[in-house]
């Protein structure tokens, strides 16, 4: 048993504003609990923890603190149920509850508690593939306040760069040019960059070949959104609130001005037009992402699942049971050699 001493909300790198309960010092098999998590506000109403509260805390798995319970005939007089703000605590933005999400988040990309973590995964290799630019450079920059913004990242002088740790002429030079390269990009490695909730790689893919333009996704309504085929109302949702976010609109304007160009996918023809395919295994010249959008870009869907209606499934090694599901309804099964004669013949060679 312990005692609450504050509770404060923590904001992670996707925005996720947790409660955090602080909690005087208890010793649990050996080791010093200060602070346990009370992960959101629908669970803090459930347990009605407030500070001045005696709490019951153990290890979860003998690992992560967890608050059994409040001991409410021992509670103080005069305490006050607990309510996350509405404003972001780091950056003042107006936070956001989507509907069916327990979480409630600060929708700003660049909030100083999220930057350096958008920075890093802007840099991953599925989004702008900036080479040099890894956790500890993006923590390096975020820290020192070189970068405060994402638009920043494309003035920085080289001069600064030479005087942070690590950093010598020739890396330093690696890294500009490795930044100026990402300019020219695609649409979906852009949208993925941005880091917007529930758009992860594949989403990206979807949602460029379904707008076109990200002009038209800037624009779009949850409406518009639903009727890409693959896009649900949470994920739409989401790209709506990012996009309609003052200072998410600001930065993508001004990444735009600093360079940016996002290609938008071009669809090479509809060779494949109402060809439904179904990809199980590890394809060894794909990834799974790829192979898909290399047949929607011919006309075709891609389906997590086996039916009747799927047209072809293809099987890579260790394919499991979406390969037995297909030969019991006598779906046509591609080798990967016999998927990349099909895309080559849809082609034209």
């Amino acid at each position: 048993m312990t005692r609450v001493v504050d509770i404060i909300p923590s904001v992670g790198r996707m925005g996720a504003v947790t409660p955090i309960a602080i909690v005087e010092p208890t010793q649990i098999g050996g080791v010093t609990v200060r602070n346990v998590s009370l992960h959101n506000q629908d669970e803090v109403d459930r347990q009605d923890v407030r500070i001045g509260d005696t709490v019951i805390i153990e290890r979860a798995g003998d690992v992560i603190p967890h608050l059994v319970g409040v001991v409410k005939e021992q509670r103080p007089e005069g305490t006050s149920p607990f309510k996350l703000p509405e404003r972001c605590p780091r950056c003042g933005s107006e936070t956001i509850r989507h509907e069916g999400d327990v979480v409630i988040r600060c929708p700003n990309f660049n909030c100083p508690a999220q930057l350096a973590g958008r920075l890093e995964h802007y840099a991953a290799k599925g989004a702008l593939d900036i080479e040099g630019l890894g956790e500890q450079t993006a923590a390096l920059f975020t820290e020192t306040g070189l970068v405060t913004r994402l638009p920043q990242l494309y003035a920085l002088p080289k001069e600064q760069l030479l005087g942070l740790e690590g950093f010598a002429d020739i890396s330093a030079q690696n890294l500009l040019n490795a930044i100026e390269g990402s300019k020219q990009t695609t649409l979906p490695r852009f949208l993925y960059g941005l880091s917007i909730l529930h758009v992860g790689e594949h989403v990206a893919e979807v949602l460029a070949a379904g707008a076109g333009s990200l002009e038209a996704l800037r624009s779009a309504t949850v409406d518009d959104l639903t009727r890409i085929e693959g896009i649900g109302p949470e994920i739409a949702q989401s790209v709506v609130d990012f996009f309609g976010n003052e200072e998410n609109s600001r930065t993508v304007d001004e990444l735009l001005q600093a360079g940016i160009v996002p290609q938008a996918p071009q669809k090479k023809g509809d060779a494949l037009a109402g060809l439904t395919f179904v990809f199980t295994g590890a394809l060894q010249h794909f990834s799974r992402d790829e192979a898909q959008a290399a047949v929607e870009q011919l006309g075709a869907r891609a389906t997590g699942s086996v039916s009747k209606k799927t047209d072809y499934v293809v099987a890579g090694e260790a394919a499991g049971s979406k390969y037995d599901r297909a030969r019991e309804l006598g779906v046509s099964i591609l080798s990967e050699e016999d998927f990349i004669r099909l895309l080559e013949d849809a082609r034209g060679g």
